[in-house]
């Protein structure tokens, strides 16, 4: 069962990157076995199109298919993509998640707010009827049938654009109310972002784990090449220079700042 914040960010994060996904409307996490094709080609008017129903039934039996608030509540029920269950695993409205939509979802977070500059890793992201949860290194995890038809990492336009992402600008943010936030929780890298968990060689100054080095902004630097540079994460810059750069997001450096880097 997922508790916390980072949990969720991570399996979110894998099922982008290392499972087969396809949108089915009313659809959170089942395989897209012969029984199951025949049910979600029939449970919605947006399924019953026939371009939805081509995908649905040409779908591989180790394909899962979700919606963008099923993705949710599919992961907070359980979900362990096996492809034996009828439900990939997930136990419907199971773990104190009731069966509710993504506009009623935002609506039941803590702390919504417009403010991108706050948004913390496991938040909910929303716009009117679509929903997805923030990663970190300005990245979410959404399920669309917009850019790639399935579950995807995006990059928040609303702090700065990622490169190498299809880019989606929400209106509000919240904290899920089914599952826990740690405090200071560190950021989780989108694929793209990968490379800056991990110093490239000959890429940067030697720097001992935990000592901070400075980094003075110049024209044409991204918060990514810099933590890039460094070995770190675009989040764990942001936390540790946003007391003295309240304005500091994944998308927003001055020129001139002199920010502290610490691994």
């Amino acid at each position: 069962m997922i508790s916390t914040n980072v949990e969720l960010a991570d399996v979110l994060k894998n099922i982008a990157m290392n499972y087969k996904t396809l949108y089915v409307m009313g659809c959170f996490g089942a395989p897209m076995n012969a029984a199951n094709k025949q049910r979600y080609c029939n449970n919605h008017s947006y399924n019953r199109r026939t371009d939805r129903t081509a995908m649905i039934r040409a779908a591989s039996g180790d394909t899962f298919g979700f919606d963008c608030v099923c993705l949710i509540k599919g992961v907070l029920w359980g979900w362990r993509g096996d492809t034996g269950q009828n439900y990939g695993g997930a136990k419907y409205a199971s773990n104190g998640v009731p069966d509710i939509n993504a506009d009623t979802m935002i609506k039941k977070c803590r702390d919504v707010s417009t403010d991108f500059c706050r948004l913390e890793v496991g938040e909910a992201v929303w716009l009117p009827g679509h929903i997805g949860v923030y990663i970190g290194d300005g990245l979410a995890v959404e399920c669309t049938p917009s850019f790639r038809n399935c579950v995807q990492i995006t990059s928040v336009q609303n702090m700065g654009q990622v490169s190498g992402y299809n880019s989606r600008r929400w209106q509000k943010h919240g904290k899920l109310p089914y599952i826990s936030y740690a405090q200071g929780a560190g950021g989780v890298a989108g694929p793209g972002a990968g490379a800056a968990q991990n110093k490239p060689e000959g890429a940067g100054p030697s720097q001992a784990e935990g000592v901070p080095v400075s980094h003075v902004v110049k024209k044409g630097d991204t918060l990514y090449a810099i933590a890039k540079k460094y070995g770190t994460t675009v989040d764990k810059i942001v936390a540790g220079n946003r007391g003295k750069y309240p304005r500091i997001t994944p998308g927003h450096i001055v020129v001139g700042w002199k920010l502290e880097i610490s691994k």
